[in-house]
């Protein structure tokens, strides 16, 4: 069966569970038919010896096979254990790595050109779609011990003719091709609705979720759940085809283990013992063909999947970033005005001559529309992981993540202690609030900060910023949402650790008191 490279990098220790895991399984196979096959020979022969008579029932040696069985029983149960265990955990520290890898190349992305993917789609591939890989990983030990134990069954066979192993052997051969050509033929279609749906419902959940206060003051709950249910019905219904097509299958390998049973009793010569034997380790040897049953009935899922994925592990990683000395070093213009280091600007400008989107230029969140050149080099052909190490950005609208307060502002610097933490927060004006919250730093603050009142959700991204350590602060309105006096307040910490800092500062604000910051103005009433 043709399949596209999973694209998982294991390390040393995935890769070594993985192998422990492949002998788990192999013992595991080879102890299943074993078992059954030694089952089958010692059931006979002991009813045969119970015919014949007492001298037969006491020259029958019973307590060898019976503690072999026992035996392989035990070794089977441990096996299978021991292999779907390490199999599992091979699989899951693959996938997060696999997810973290991709997470990285998206956050790594030039947002000015990067592909249009909307967070909820974002989210349907890097927990969905890496999802069904999963389960191929943990199969993937199952295939090679599944052929090997298949081979061990066959010769087994042989104790009922070489007839009887010869056609055991050419039905299983044939079993993968059928396997295949039935699995694209009921689960293609299916599976690939079915990627469609769950990445649809995924992408209108995250969507609705972001817009939830809207949808409570517009009464539009009902029409929401009725659009979620639509895309829900849909999903189950490409769930209900694909598990049908399991049935199918299932259905197919309970028919096929029941034919080359019959096959191999037909043309068994032999002992009675011996005939059980083999007959026992032949419909043990289907059953070992479940991985590539399983494997076949999950192919489409997993394709599509891997389709789904291609564009996230075909992006390019990160461009190298500079020094911090080199990024301190950084010549900055905007239009005519060349712009020192520690400088204070005010953007200025009508509603809708351009203050924010220059802002977010800067940032590398858009496209520029005015003229700025970084180093002398035109904006537009910046990388965004440059730009980055140039400019912290406090937006108009700050994003803070479902979490803790300092989940959102390690974002800034992962490595940030508390106590630089503390310190940004304290000239944000938000060390008290933070204090008083019952468990402080640690504090959960829901989806997008939802406990947190706008200005002091404003703060929080104030003092992420602060912790990034750019040369450049650019604060859209940083003031909006606080009262005068929290405003004054604000203003006198922000001028003291610019100064204490020698960062510089480009500001926008309609407010009056915020441009006191600035200590020289550039106007865009056009474009530059």
């Amino acid at each position: 069966m043709s399949r596209s490279p999973i694209p998982v990098t294991f390390g040393l220790g995935e890769r070594a569970t993985l192998r422990w895991a492949t002998v788990c399984a192999l013992l595991a196979g080879l102890s299943s038919i074993l078992l059954l096959a030694l089952s089958g020979w010692f059931l006979t022969a002991a009813a045969i010896a119970g015919a014949a008579g007492t001298a037969a029932v006491l020259a029958f040696n019973y307590l060898l096979p019976s503690a072999a069985i026992r035996g392989l029983a035990i070794m089977r149960t441990g096996s299978r254990y021991g292999e779907r265990l390490l199999a599992h955990r091979a699989a899951m520290l693959g996938m997060a790595t696999l997810r973290a890898q991709l997470f990285s190349k998206l956050a790594a992305q030039d947002s000015r050109a990067a592909i249009d993917i909307s967070g909820g789609d974002a989210s349907g591939r890097l927990i969905g779609d890496i999802a069904a890989l999963e389960d191929l990983i943990i199969r993937r030990p199952t295939r090679p011990a599944s052929l090997i134990a298949v081979l061990f069954a066959v010769g087994i066979t042989f104790f009922a003719g070489w007839a009887s192993a010869l056609a055991l052997a050419l039905m299983l051969g044939a079993l993968p091709f059928l396997l295949a050509i039935i699995a694209r033929r009921v689960t293609a279609d299916p599976a690939r609705d079915a990627a469609d749906a769950v990445g649809e419902l995924r992408t209108r959940f995250v969507d609705f979720v972001a817009a939830r206060p809207e949808i409570i003051a517009y009464g539009l709950a009902d029409r929401v759940l009725a659009d979620l249910e639509a895309q829900a019905v849909r999903l189950d219904h490409a769930r209900a085809r694909l598990f049908r097509g399991e049935g199918l299958i299932a259905a197919l390998m309970a028919g096929y283990g029941a034919l080359s049973a019959a096959l191999v009793l037909a043309l068994a010569v032999g002992q009675a013992a011996e005939i059980a034997l083999a007959l026992l380790a032949a419909t043990a040897s289907v059953e070992a063909m479940a991985a590539f049953a399983r494997t076949a009935f999950r192919e489409a899922s997993v394709n599509e999947s891997l389709a789904r994925l291609s564009d996230l592990t075909a992006l390019p990683e990160g461009a190298k970033v500079p020094t911090a000395l080199e990024a301190a070093a950084m010549t900055f213009a905007v239009g005519p005005t060349r712009l020192k280091p520690a400088s204070r600007v005010a953007i200025t400008g009508v509603s809708g001559s351009g203050k924010t989107r220059l802002v977010e230029a800067l940032a590398g969140l858009r496209p520029a529309i005015h003229g700025i050149m970084i180093d002398d080099i035109p904006i537009a052909d910046c990388a965004a992981d440059r730009l980055r190490q140039y400019f912290a950005l406090s937006p108009q609208d700050a994003t803070l993540i479902a979490g803790t307060i300092a989940d959102n502002l390690r974002l800034a610097r992962p490595k940030v202690t508390e106590q630089q933490m503390h310190d940004a927060l304290a000239t944000a004006c938000l060390a008290d609030r933070i204090a008083a919250m019952p468990d402080g730093l640690e504090t959960r603050i829901g989806e997008d900060g939802g406990t947190l009142s706008g200005g002091e959700r404003k703060r929080l991204s104030l003092a992420r910023a602060l912790l990034a350590g750019r040369p450049w602060l650019i604060l859209d309105e940083p003031t909006e949402g606080l009262d005068a006096a929290t405003e004054a307040e604000l203003i006198a910490r922000l001028d003291a650790w610019l100064h204490t800092t020698r960062t510089g500062l480009m500001l926008v604000s309609h407010r009056p008191a915020p441009l006191m910051l600035a200590t020289q103005r550039i106007a865009i009433e056009s474009q530059i």
